[in-house]
């Protein structure tokens, strides 16, 4: 009787095995800076995140310079460690600049298995060129695409 209680709770572990799922290889997140003001009704979250976007910047022309869209990349292969250099592409266009793509990237060494870059288009590239319209980050290792995530106008 016991083995055979054994063997329903290796199916039931099994089972959630199976559910589980796997890690996104790439996750991104934006945020936008669009004003100065500092808002007293709004989400807190938000506010914090301005707050620490414009630390530092004591005089409007400061704070302008960093006024427009922060990327975060957040990027996990454990799988392919020490398989070869890991590069994060992040590619935009943005609204003065119409079809041209803009592109910039970050290198990890070959031991990383994951990380965070940030990539930034503010200061004379955000108000010179317009807003971002649509971007795709691209992770790589060893030359080989692992995984890609697109904004929806991404064409």
């Amino acid at each position: 009787m016991a083995g055979v209680n054994r063997w329903y709770l290796l199916v039931l572990l099994l089972g959630f095995g199976a559910c589980a799922g796997q890690n996104d290889l790439l996750e991104v997140k934006l945020f936008k800076l669009k004003d100065q003001k500092d808002e007293v009704i709004g989400d807190p979250m938000i506010r914090c995140e301005k707050q620490r976007r414009l630390h530092g910047a004591v005089s409007v022309a400061e704070r302008n310079a960093r006024l427009g869209a922060y990327y975060t990349i957040l990027w996990n292969d454990p799988r392919g460690l020490g398989s070869g250099e890991v590069e994060v592409l992040f590619e935009y266009q943005q609204g003065a600049t119409a079809s041209e793509v803009k592109r910039m990237a970050k290198r990890f060494g070959s031991t990383e298995s994951s990380g965070k870059v940030e990539f930034a288009i503010i200061g004379d590239d955000f108000l010179k060129h317009g807003r971002v319209l649509a971007w795709r980050a691209t992770l790589s290792r060893g030359g080989r695409n692992l995984a890609t995530k697109t904004s929806l106008l991404w064409q």
